[in-house]
């Protein structure tokens, strides 16, 4: 590969030689190599591309139902570079399938090891608004019921934004198959708290309970809001939305 010198640089195909831009710089190098889609399929040098493209398109599906599922807490707001650090986290987890061979490990294998479930519940969803700093206390959930306990809560010690009046917890069970990627969202009735509340234990419990379906995932969000003549307006940039998982059951 060779950058291209002159007063018109080429695109295309001339003589045996490939013409094209790569970072913005004119590149010329030998046409050919055997990099086709033909290739990729039948080659037995492109197993690893072959194994690697089927990979990437499971972790891509557990992806996308995944960020579904998690979209009741932070439905309006466009979370930049998600899709991408999602994408490494589930990667991490397929590849601790131990049961299939390479080019065919699953998320839902990875998720039965234990180091799976480590993964995602140490993984930093919302690195800019990080939900266990915010909230700095004990954050106890009871393995019969699901219900979230907050205890020794002061206001006070709230990482609140710059702007922000009240914060929204929202708590959730995520009950989700990573086998067929269905899921189901059981959620407490959210708490809005304004920089005054006194109580120092906070309690949110699913309406339903999981059924079953796949692995139960406990979800705390936090959103800030800021009051502006009795009305509450959410603050959307990043530091004001924050997701964790807190345990996996």
């Amino acid at each position: 590969m060779a950058q291209q010198t002159g007063i018109i640089p080429l695109v295309g195909t001339l003589n045996g030689i490939n013409f094209y831009y790569l970072n913005g710089k004119p590149i010329a190098r030998k046409a050919g190599g055997g990099f086709t889609r033909k290739a990729i399929k039948t080659k037995s040098s492109m197993e690893r591309v072959r194994e690697n493209a089927n990979e990437f398109g499971h972790c891509s599906a557990v992806n996308k139902a995944f960020r579904s599922a998690l979209n009741p807490f932070y439905k309006g707001h466009k979370f930049t570079h998600f899709h991408s650090r999602l994408m490494g986290l589930f990667t991490r987890i397929k590849s601790l399938d131990t049961t299939h061979k390479r080019g065919e490990r699953l998320v839902a294998n990875g998720i039965g090891q234990a180091h799976g479930l480590q993964l995602l519940e140490q993984f930093s969803y919302t690195p800019a608004c990080d939900v266990r700093h915010v909230l700095p206390f004990a954050l106890d959930v009871s393995s019969s019921d699901f219900v979230l306990t907050l205890t020794d809560f002061d206001i006070e010690q709230v990482g609140f934004v710059e702007g922000a009046t009240h914060i929204a917890l929202t708590y959730g069970v995520l009950d989700f198959d990573f086998n067929h990627l269905n899921y189901a969202l059981h959620l407490a009735p959210p708490l809005v708290l304004d920089r005054s509340y006194a109580d120092s234990t906070l309690t949110l419990e699913p309406a339903t309970l999981p059924s079953g379906l796949g692995t139960a995932l406990c979800v705390l969000g936090v959103r800030f809001y800021q009051e502006v003549d009795g009305t509450l307006y959410v603050l959307n940039a990043n530091d004001s939305i924050g997701i964790a998982v807190l345990k996996c059951l």
